[in-house]
């Protein structure tokens, strides 16, 4: 059986960034497949024989397929050796202690994001008008979920969520999701999370203990936020390729 991992991937989705700088950090050989959900490769019969719920990311290891961010990164520690036990320990009581964290982080932290995001800045480019009531709905579950993550999961010793020393996978899903917030107008981005020490130390903290390969996989979403600040510039640089690549935020 031929067991060369395969991720299927767009960029400006949050778990896709999540499970590619995983494979990277991780030494993980494995072939990166494009789906540009802004040209709904997603939808395509070729990507539904992979995942027929039809979203990113999603991975072909061998005969067995699997999507769903969360279950492809637990399944990463699993299949392949030598990947460092704080990404999801071996101890019962702390691995089901990530797996809470990760379990929150889909109905909480990611619903006000992902929304918040969608509403006040990428709406046109993904063809839909921006919705201000709903972004304000959106930024009441953010500012929860912030303030949830403040008090709870980043109240330990450590510098990383349950007081770990370093990484585990719920810290890189969650800080992947809230630097999505970078495409925000920066005196946005500063009233949402300024109020927030611990979790702006803790994104810098993740991020550092993760790069270079957090950034160069995060690339795209800096450069979709320079076509944002200054679309002039950008367009006579990367002429429409840019234009296009903001149309892959995934709702995921």
């Amino acid at each position: 059986m031929e067991k060369k991992l395969k991720v299927y991937a767009d960029r400006m989705s949050q778990p896709s960034r999540a499970v590619l700088t995983f494979c990277r950090l991780n030494g993980i050989e494995f072939e990166e497949i494009k789906i540009d959900t802004s040209k709904r490769h997603q939808l395509s019969p070729q990507y539904t024989d992979v995942n027929p719920l039809r979203k990113v990311p999603a991975i072909v290891h061998g005969n067995f397929n699997l999507s769903e961010s969360h279950a492809i990164l637990v399944y990463l520690v699993s299949a392949f050796p030598g990947i460092a036990d704080h990404w999801y320990p071996t101890d019962v009581f702390r691995r089901a202690k990530i797996q809470s964290v990760l379990d929150w982080h889909h109905s909480n932290l990611r619903y006000g994001a992902d929304h918040y995001v969608i509403n006040t800045v990428l709406g046109p480019a993904l063809g839909h008008p921006l919705n201000p009531k709903a972004a304000s709905e959106a930024e009441k579950v953010l500012s929860s979920s912030l303030s949830n993550l403040e008090k709870i999961w980043l109240n330990g010793n450590g510098r990383f969520l349950l007081g770990g020393s370093q990484p585990s996978i719920a810290d890189l899903s969650l800080v992947c999701e809230l630097v999505q917030l970078e495409v925000l107008d920066e005196k946005d981005r500063d009233r949402i999370l300024s109020p927030y020490k611990k979790v702006v130390r803790w994104i810098e903290d993740t991020r550092a203990a993760t790069n270079p390969h957090f950034d160069q996989v995060h690339n795209i979403l800096f450069r979709v936020k320079m076509k944002l600040q200054h679309p002039r510039s950008m367009d006579a640089e990367a002429g429409t390729e840019t234009s296009s690549k903001m149309g892959r935020h995934s709702k995921m």
